[in-house]
């Protein structure tokens, strides 16, 4: 795989590989979401899946993640109004609206995730499983999640 393929493709041009090594792992896709019905505004909360690892902000069953978690969505160019709904920082949604990389994506550090968990621009430390909550969700709003972190 070309180390800079974002830098000269388009999202259509990508390759399945490609695609999936866009993903930098960040975990904020992952988190619940509240749309307000008055104004169609979407919130992030700081309520993650049940199969969101909170150390490695990785899917712990990523093969099955269909089968077992019912509003899990696969973001791909078929349905780019998923791309609304992902946070400010994601490359799916950045690469889609003309915009770089953030400095802190993996792509850009040969893979690695530490300077993204550094930046603060993943959820690691940040949220609670949806297994422990028992309340509802616009009562855990969090406004992180949009934080661009370049």
């Amino acid at each position: 795989m070309d180390p800079l393929f974002w830098q000269h493709k388009s999202l259509e041009q990508m390759n399945d590989a490609e695609w999936e090594a866009l993903c930098d792992g960040c975990g904020k896709c992952c988190l619940a979401k509240v749309i307000d019905d008055d104004t169609d505004q979407l919130y992030f909360t700081e309520i993650s899946c049940q199969l969101l690892n909170q150390k490695s902000c990785q899917c712990n069953d990523y093969q099955h993640r269909f089968e077992k978690v019912s509003d899990c969505v696969k973001i791909s160019l078929q349905d780019p109004e998923t791309f609304q709904w992902l946070p400010p920082s994601c490359a799916y949604r950045r690469l889609s609206e003309g915009r770089p990389l953030p400095s802190w994506h993996p792509l850009r550090h040969r893979g690695k995730k530490s300077e993204m968990h550094k930046a603060g621009a993943s959820i690691r430390g940040k949220t609670i499983s949806e297994v422990f909550i028992h309340g509802e969700l616009q009562d855990f709003i969090a406004w992180w999640p949009l934080d661009e972190c370049e």
